[in-house]
């Protein structure tokens, strides 16, 4: 049986057609809607919800099963509160699933067990810290973070994935349970498992996450990049197969 699952992404995005739909599984179709909602088209979350919901009525049109806001900036910038409602958007436009990226990424730390996280972000020093205290107030610590500061879409895109397996190797030694490599427009699932080999530790992203925590509200249990890492492995989670 074929499942659909619907994504809504900033206009800028160039990574989630580039390198995360080719993760799901075959019998999977993703639909991708996309809104002006980063960089210089940044609205207030008031502003924002009613073209969230909007959005998400065109992917329900398509018959999509689950539907997530995959965008991590704007998911959490409302906090816990600004979650929920955006989850309840997504709900009144029809999304029978819902989820967003720092949901995702929320359940994926859950799933494996991950109590004290590193984060490693590309945005500017303020918005990490609103990232880094967002998780705090969901029951995890975060004893080190750190923000790139890259020069917004154009420098995420252009950042390759070694940049980000550097930068977590460099933070080799913190005391933590999992990494998080946080961005939806970043390079990284290519460098997961190499990444886990090293660290010995899970590592999660955006990306990785919302693959993970889309499938398994669909009822989902295999994933097509056996890179994915050790969230695919996880009891609650998805199992991940070789890619086809």
């Amino acid at each position: 049986m074929t499942m659909r699952i619907g994504l809504i992404i900033p206009s800028s995005n160039r990574m989630v057609e580039q390198e995360m739909v080719a993760a799901f599984p075959a019998d999977v179709v993703v639909h991708v809607t996309r809104l002006r909602m980063t960089g210089s088209n940044h609205v207030p979350p008031d502003e924002l919800l009613p073209r969230i919901e909007e959005a998400a009525r065109a992917l329900t049109d398509a018959r999509c099963d689950a539907v997530a806001l995959h965008c991590t900036a704007n998911s959490m910038e409302g906090g816990r509160m600004g979650e929920e409602r955006i989850l309840a958007a997504l709900a009144r436009a029809g999304a029978a699933q819902a989820t967003t990226t720092i949901t995702a990424i929320r359940r994926a730390l859950t799933a494996v067990a991950a109590k004290r996280v590193a984060l490693i972000t590309p945005y500017a020093a303020s918005i990490t810290a609103h990232e880094a205290e967002f998780l705090r107030q969901a029951g995890f610590a975060v004893p080190v973070a750190r923000g790139y500061a890259l020069a917004g879409s154009d420098a995420y895109c252009a950042t390759p994935a070694r940049f980000w397996y550097d930068a977590a190797i460099e933070m080799a030694h913190a005391d933590v349970d999992a990494f998080l490599v946080s961005c939806a427009n970043i390079a990284v699932l290519s460098v997961i498992a190499e990444l886990e080999q090293r660290l010995g530790r899970p590592v999660i992203t955006s990306n990785q996450a919302v693959v993970w925590d889309t499938l398994r509200l669909v009822g989902q249990r295999t994933a097509r990049a056996a890179q994915l890492g050790r969230l695919f492995t996880v009891a609650a989670g998805v199992t991940a197969t070789a890619a086809e």
